[in-house]
């Protein structure tokens, strides 16, 4: 009776585990096991009874909590606090800030895939899809690229339609003359106008993302908001926001930037505020700002508010036309002609009513910086990104088609259409996930992990794209001037991703750090449990814990055996169930190898910043493949995005095994890491990465289907055909492609000998005299020549005119 009760309690344990119900699957299993061994023996006597007795205790203190807190957990709460990492008040709320999503779903190790499929994001309004159509195109087309940098600056009249039709106040409610336009939305605006000018979308953005309008509208008083926003709105104001520091970037907390609470002098009167001290650098729009939102530390040793002295980080709006502001001064961006520079103050007095929030918001700027910097880093960066990515391609397959060596268009090559199927293929996992972010923010959300992930790997993966693309375009790529389309992408690759939290520390430090506590079901709340002495909050954290850990290492087991056959749970319908199952597999592998980490490594996972990095990598690869999935399914599986999901899903669930294998490979607990291998990832890596035929195909598509490029590239701005660059690209590809069955015709009768070989223009010219083309056919193939041959010259500049752009 043995053997059968030991694989029966073996089934019902890891289907109970499976489900997440840890206790239950201890208790049922050892039930049945301690029957058949007592059957097997022959029924009860004292030996069993001593040990039934034992089993009955052993369920009772962990399976009744007031037992459990007294026995087990109370006494481990010392025991387990040395372990855990100590949070500081500065720590704790940058953890409290945001919401968790999807993220959290996959830290779990079992994300709920019908969360994800009846997430249904809100299409733009008619208003919306109309300022899309309309005025963003309208100021693509107003805004020359070569006039921007000979100016250093958008032209006067961009200013002016960008202050006239409300650019400035995107996110500003309509009862205060902003626009009032969704998340959504202003990641389409930013995205577009990134697709044609960098400088153009960074001034776009700012006024969107963590500034003086956002803060005003989360944390201003109502008198602060009928004050500033519609002056905000209406451009009246130009607003910027002081952060970064020599001393403080990344790590904003550490701030030096200073305010005392004293009295002071203001229009004539005496009143309550704050005299400021700064010294802040690259913030955008800072030299023409006449409204700066600035971030300080606060102190009152007067103690005028009551209180404690020492306040903590405050923020405050001063106009940049009190005595001792010093703004005007700019940097030099790599001659991208965004505006940005340095500001200081000396000694300026602002009353305490331009403290955003009054009095009542006192010290708390930190959580305000924290809450509204996830929302920020959505919309802003992955638009820049994604916009110049979809411009990137959209320029080297229009280029590739008309660029020909060898008697060949150049995109028909092997090693060019290897680097163009990247590009596609990128360019359609980040829109992806740029949407999916955007509407999760639209809906409520202020993802603090996902909007990390996004802004640091999207630039990177922009990076990649405008290399590729630059390697493609070869000689026309690097020669600047008005027929470059990829230079300006070029020149901003390392703003991107140095700005709003630089790449290097929010992939080892901010994503995983911020993610194994506030996306953990119970590590946060353990770690608060510890430190506020809570034995009751403790228990619950620290016995969820362990049943957690249990089932996840369950799942991650079955999943990593059965290739996600088993331990996956539901799947998506369709094509996204392969995709969605290993989604599940990996995170359930995340998941455990995350727990190890943090049990093996304690408080000292902080400093392991490759490993953290790496922990990283892999929940961000299981985003990017999750909002592949997602785009498939809202887009009812179209049969032209098949390769597209399938070089996605290859890409990032390779990605993802590739940094969990690395994560353990460097464990330095070699035997735990041995046998994690071992349980969650038995066969190593075993998703290929795309292969050549899936490479060309993507590529493919990209080249020759017009609908599908349209999707892939439906946020690029395209120039009127008048203007070099890209629009004369698109003019030049179109009639290539429309006289290449005419030149086609040609070449079959000079080699069927009915025509003479020889020049083009003589051929075409036997052709018309043969009947073999009509004038106005030979008239197309000569206007598509000399369209292809202006397509793809370069700049050239005399002395003067050179010497002139060396200040551009």
């Amino acid at each position: 009776m043995l053997l059968p009760a030991l694989l029966l309690a073996l089934v019902l344990g890891l289907a109970l585990l499976v489900q997440g119900r840890s206790w239950w699957a201890f208790a049922t299993s050892g039930a049945v096991v301690l029957t058949g061994w007592v059957l097997e023996r022959g029924g009860l006597d004292a030996t069993s009874g001593a040990v039934l007795g034992v089993a009955a205790v052993t369920a009772m203190v962990t399976g009744i909590p007031a037992l459990r807190r007294a026995l087990v957990t109370g006494p481990s709460m010392g025991l387990v606090a040395p372990l855990l990492p100590k949070m500081s008040e500065t720590e704790r709320v940058a953890l409290e800030a945001g919401t968790v999503w999807w993220d959290g779903e996959l830290f779990s190790g079992r994300p709920d895939w019908s969360r994800l499929a009846a997430f249904d994001p809100a299409p733009l309004t008619d208003e919306e899809q109309r300022f899309l159509d309309e005025e963003v195109e309208t100021i693509c087309r107003m805004t020359d690229n070569e006039r921007v940098d000979e100016l250093g600056d958008l032209p006067p009249e961009v200013w002016s339609y960008l202050k006239a039709k409300r650019f400035m106040g995107l996110i500003i409610p309509r009862e205060y003359g902003g626009l009032d336009f969704s998340a959504r939305a202003v990641s389409e605006i930013i995205t577009r106008c990134s697709s044609h000018n960098v400088t153009l979308a960074v001034t776009v953005m700012l006024p969107s993302s963590l500034g003086p309008a956002e803060l005003l509208l989360h944390y201003g008083t109502q008198e602060q908001k009928d004050r500033w926003l519609p002056r905000l709105a209406r451009g009246q104001e130009v607003p910027a926001f002081a952060l970064t520091e020599p001393f403080a970037g990344s790590d904003a907390g550490s701030l030096s930037s200073r305010g005392v609470v004293c009295r002071g002098n203001w229009n004539g009167k005496e009143v309550l505020g704050v005299r400021l001290d700064w010294n802040k650098r690259y913030i955008t729009l800072a030299p023409v700002a006449s409204l700066l939102g600035v971030a300080f530390q606060l102190e009152d040793p007067e103690g005028l508010l009551g209180g404690k002295e020492k306040r903590g980080i405050t923020l405050a709006l001063v106009p940049t036309s009190l005595p001792g502001v010093e703004t005007g001064r700019r940097h030099d961006p790599l001659g991208v002609k965004f505006i940005n520079g340095p500001t200081t103050g000396r000694e300026v007095f602002v009353p305490l009513d331009h403290v955003i929030g009054g009095a009542e918001q006192v010290g708390k700027g930190w959580r305000m910086l924290m809450d509204c910097l996830s929302a920020g880093r959505s919309l802003c960066l992955p638009g820049l990104a994604c916009g110049a990515a979809q411009t990137t391609l959209r320029t080297v397959t229009s280029y590739g088609m008309v660029r020909e060596q060898f008697g060949m268009p150049i995109a028909r090559f092997e090693g060019v259409e290897e680097k163009l199927s990247r590009i596609a293929g990128d360019s359609w996992w980040m829109d992806a996930a740029r949407e999916l972010t955007a509407a999760s923010v639209a809906a409520g959300e202020k993802p603090a992990v996902l909007s990390a992930i996004m802004k640091a790997w999207t630039t990177e993966a922009m990076r990649d794209v405008v290399n590729e693309g630059m390697d493609i375009l070869a000689g026309a790529a690097i020669c600047r001037g008005r027929k470059n389309v990829l230079a300006g992408f070029y020149q901003a690759l390392p703003i991107g991703i140095t700005v709003e939290g630089a790449n290097v520390l929010t992939r080892t430090l901010i994503v995983f750090g911020q993610g194994a506590l506030r996306c953990h079901p119970f590590a946060f709340a353990e770690v608060d449990a510890v430190q506020q002495g809570d034995r009751r909050g403790f228990d619950r954290a620290f016995s969820g814990h362990i049943g957690h850990t249990l089932s996840t290492a369950a799942r991650a087991a079955l999943g990593g055996w059965t290739s996600g056959w088993l331990g996956t749970g539901r799947s998506l319908p369709g094509r996204g169930a392969w995709g969605s199952r290993q989604v599940s597999r990996l995170s359930a592998a995340f998941a455990l190898v995350s727990e190890a980490a943090m049990i093996t490594l304690g408080a000292d996972l902080k400093r392991k910043e490759r490993l953290t990095g790496r922990l990283a990598d892999a929940l961000a690869h299981l985003y990017f493949a999750s909002a592949a999935l997602h785009r498939d399914l809202r887009r009812g599986s179209l049969a032209a995005d098949a390769p597209y999901l399938e070089w996605a899903l290859r890409t990032h669930l390779g990605g993802a095994e590739d940094a969990l294998l690395g994560v353990l490979e460097n464990l330095p607990n070699r035997p735990v890491a041995l046998a994690l291998r071992a349980l969650a990832l038995p066969r190593g890596r075993t998703v290929a990465a795309p292969d050549d035929a899936l490479a060309a195909e993507v590529a493919r598509l990209a080249l020759a289907d017009p609908a599908t490029r349209e999707r892939l590239t439906h946020s690029v701005h395209v120039p009127s055909p008048e203007r070099s660059g890209l629009g004369a690209l698109e003019d030049a590809a179109a009639a290539v492609a429309a006289a290449a069955p005419l030149v086609a015709r040609v070449k079959k009768a000079a080699r069927a000998g009915s025509l003479p070989r020889g020049p083009e223009a003589a051929q075409l010219e036997a052709a018309v005299a043969a009947s073999i083309l009509t004038q106005s056919e030979a008239d197309r193939v000569l206007h598509a020549r000399h369209l292809q041959r202006e397509a793809i010259q370069v700049d050239s500049f005399g002395p003067e005119a050179y010497r002139a752009r060396c200040g551009a």
